[in-house]
């Protein structure tokens, strides 16, 4: 059976349209930003203004997640767009997350480098004061008292306080870990029930659509049918 030629074109039409929303689709997606390396931290300063410019840039990297979100639900592929959305965000989170890493660290070398550092220097104070108290001349002799208890190493002391510090922190790990583990867990159960709010989205969009394009073409072929028919 031949198909009346109005009913053809129209298909052609809708054929058309389909394509154009598809290679708009494609196109308005701009790749993700690749993750380079870090640059060495020079300073302590320089350390706190990439920590601050790393909170700054995460809380505008959610506001742009945010708003292509948004833009997502407007679009023919809802869940392709979703997709890109969110790869570019977790790639801009990394790379975020690679420059704190880097400052951190630098912090904490210059800390630890400074403690060793006062440290010898008690040490070598400590031991010049002992080496100039030994070559003094013995003073005379007097009546036999008790001897003063040895004065403590600074240096040593420092080492206490210092095993004392690492002692406590190391105890104080476990619960460090488990609160880390239950915000681990929390994070992912907020993040599975925004993916499956997204998914249950993107369906009722996808039905909506489905249900708009096969009324159109029942439209569609009511016009294209001979009259009298």
């Amino acid at each position: 059976m031949t198909s009346h030629p109005i009913f053809r074109a129209g298909q052609r039409v809708l054929c058309a349209a389909v394509v154009a929303v598809l290679l708009s689709a494609c196109a308005s997606v701009e790749p993700g930003p690749s993750v380079e390396s870090v640059d060495p931290t020079t300073s302590v300063a320089q350390a706190d203004q990439r920590l601050a410019a790393v909170a700054a840039e995460r809380a505008a990297i959610e506001a742009r997640y945010a708003e292509r979100e948004a833009v997502c639900y407007e679009k023919f592929f809802v869940n392709h767009c979703l997709d890109e959305a969110k790869e570019r965000r977790r790639v801009a989170l990394v790379a975020q997350r690679n420059v704190e890493i880097e400052a951190e660290r630098f912090k904490r070398r210059v800390k630890v480098e400074e403690r060793d550092r006062e440290i010898a220097a008690a040490d070598a104070e400590y031991k010049a004061e002992e080496a100039r108290l030994a070559a003094e001349p013995p003073p005379p002799p007097r009546e036999t008292t008790a001897l003063p208890p040895p004065r403590p190493s600074p240096a040593a002391s420092r080492m206490a306080r210092r095993n004392a510090k690492a002692k406590e922190e190391a105890a104080r790990a476990p619960q460090e870990a488990a609160k880390t583990a239950a915000n681990v867990r929390a994070y992912e159960e907020r993040k599975r029930k925004a993916e499956q709010k997204q998914k249950e989205v993107a369906e009722r969009v996808a039905e909506r659509e489905a249900k708009a394009a096969a009324r159109k073409a029942q439209e569609e072929k009511a016009k294209s049918a001979p009259a009298g028919k």
